[in-house]
């Protein structure tokens, strides 16, 4: 059967400061009525039911994240004690499928993506999942077509056509590239042989923990035995020895650039990977002079901002332009579109400045 994994972690500093340590940005209501790990789970539930949905998120949001989900079994939202990267969360998610369901396939994904529409991407999964079913040993994964030379995406070279699943074309993947500079990304986007990649995967549980056990035994050894103490009064003691002992490294690096069955789906849907403050200026429909606006918010004579604000609490702008403002609770954060990528940084040198509370 068709279990889903979704991958929920994060720090809260692209975000700050909506988001927090233990309030990270998918369990924020950036888009839409619901938080985005909400979105997410409502996305995948037209083929895959609470009991076959799992999320691996931080130990320190774990309990948000069941307040969020209360549809889900507690015991299938699981927080790790330290961030590992993607490897480990995958691999530990596999191992706890495998164990309840042996044999069964598992869709990975980030809770925090925005996807439209919801059947363009039922399809893609749907076709992933029958392309595993008739080879267990294959890897598939999703490519974004690239609609700009983006350098802070990971990009999949496609190689030959394979079939059309559900009239989504699947291709042998070539290889797997970094994150370019900007003259490489242009020549991808002109080549039009190259995806983006946008961080979802399907395969069989088993033929992941084997390709783990392959290429990263050690990690293997320590999921596996983290694994076999879920549900049991040895389960926090163990992860919370074996994850102080793991291996931090992408899925990515550890297996994909690595495994040999590897394929990739052009699919048909649009995606946004919410990375910073910025993406709000394609899901939030603009004012007339180009501001993204949020709660109450004032603006004169003010253009191409981004701002944001807490209920009950008024931002007004006056005579700015290019500017992102976000009023939320006890802090706010007034900064220039461009230098949004330093923000990461200003963030994690709160504590050292003497403002650790508002992490």
């Amino acid at each position: 059967m068709l279990h889903a994994v979704i991958m929920a972690g994060g720090s809260g500093t692209r975000f700050w400061p909506k988001s927090r340590r233990n309030r990270p940005k998918q369990l924020l209501r950036l888009v839409g009525d619901s938080t985005m790990i909400q979105q997410t789970l409502s996305r995948v539930a037209p083929i895959i039911p609470p009991e076959r949905c799992w999320v691996i998120t931080g130990e320190d949001q774990a309990e948000a994240t069941r307040e969020q989900l209360p549809g889900l079994p507690a015991d299938q939202i699981v927080g790790e004690p330290c961030p590992r990267d993607t490897a480990a969360c995958v691999g530990l998610a596999a191992a706890l499928v495998e164990r309840r369901d042996p044999g069964a396939t598992t869709i990975v994904l980030p809770a925090d993506h925005v996807i439209q529409p919801t059947e363009a991407f039922l399809a893609s999964a749907r076709a992933a999942a029958a392309i595993v079913e008739a080879d267990p040993t294959a890897f598939v994964t999703f490519g974004i077509a690239p609609n700009r030379p983006e350098t802070g995406y990971g990009y999949i070279e496609r190689g030959e056509l394979l079939s059309h699943p559900e009239g989504i074309p699947q291709y042998r993947v070539e290889r797997f590239r970094e994150k370019p500079d900007r003259a490489t990304a242009e020549q991808f986007l002109a080549t039009g042989r190259f995806f983006w990649n946008g961080g979802i995967f399907v395969w069989k549980a088993r033929a992941i923990l084997e390709a783990l056990q392959r290429h990263r035994p050690a990690l293997a050894g320590a999921i596996d035995r983290v694994s076999k103490t879920l549900g049991t009064p040895e389960f926090p003691g163990a992860i919370e020895r074996e994850y102080a002992t793991m291996e931090k490294v992408p899925i990515d690096k550890a297996v994909m650039e690595h495994a040999e069955n590897v394929r990739v789906l052009e699919v048909p849907f649009s995606w946004n990977d919410v990375g910073d403050w910025r993406a709000l200026t394609a899901l939030v429909p603009p004012d007339d002079r180009g501001n993204a606006v949020q709660g109450p918010v004032l603006t004169v004579e003010s253009s191409n901002c981004i701002i944001v604000a807490d209920e009950g609490k008024l931002v007004a702008a006056l005579g700015v332009d290019d500017l992102v403002i976000v009023q939320s609770g006890n802090a706010t954060l007034v900064a220039r579109k461009d230098q949004l990528d330093r923000l990461k940084a200003m963030v994690e040198g709160l504590e050292s400045a003497g403002f650790g509370d508002l992490l």
